[in-house]
């Protein structure tokens, strides 16, 4: 496991389902680690770090035998978690993200806001029931959990696409984008990134 740096987060979670482990760290060079036994997830999980330059360790051991859902569901959980307790109080962070990105024929567009405000909008169809191992229906599975456990209002939209691998990739590479983007500190913008002076879910609101 790396170093972590000062915007460090992690979450551990075990249930009856899946023992999943997660850290992230915002200030990170690309690096992943990622191990959940679900190939192709492993590679879109790589995508995210790489393309939002963090560094990404994910550890997970679910009930693959049964079904990818719990796995993949319970890895979305515990990256929300970690990412909103790496964000902290939010001080300077943009808070708002947003990218379109291509993967040859697909094109895919994504916008985050770490509102506190747990919303995912998605919008995108795939014509094969998996992608490797991975169920496309659980991509959407994945960002729903994410966006519910980082207090985030996340859109999602494949814009067009005829293949489903790059369909996928595209998404979590432009969600990969906007994650960067929303994350990084704003040069002349250090308070909070809310005319209310706090966002829900960071923290106790101001006293009246």
């Amino acid at each position: 496991m790396q170093a972590s740096g000062a915007r460090f987060g992690v979450y551990e979670r075990e249930t009856g389902e899946a023992r999943v482990y997660v850290s992230v760290d915002l200030d990170g060079s690309g690096n992943a680690q990622v191990n959940t036994g679900i190939g192709f997830f492993d590679h879109m999980l790589a995508q995210i770090a790489r393309h939002a330059v963090i560094d990404l360790v994910v550890n997970a051991i679910g009930d693959l035998e049964v079904d990818e859902h719990h796995t993949i569901e319970e890895v979305g959980t515990c990256f929300g978690k970690a990412v909103q307790q790496a964000l902290g109080d939010m001080r300077g962070v943009n808070r708002f993200g947003w990218a379109i990105v291509p993967m040859d024929e697909a094109l895919a567009m994504v916008a985050i806001d770490f509102s506190g405000r747990p919303l995912l909008e998605f919008q995108a169809s795939f014509q094969r029931e998996r992608v490797g191992q991975m169920p496309t229906e659980l991509v959407r599975e994945f960002f729903r959990a994410f966006a519910t456990h980082a207090h985030a209002t996340l859109h999602i939209r494949l814009l067009q696409s005829a293949n489903d691998h790059h369909a996928i990739e595209a998404i979590f590479k432009a969600f990969a984008k906007a994650l960067e983007m929303a994350t990084r500190f704003h040069p002349r913008q250090p308070s909070t990134p809310s005319t209310k002076g706090y966002l829900e879910g960071t923290g106790p609101a101001p006293e009246l």
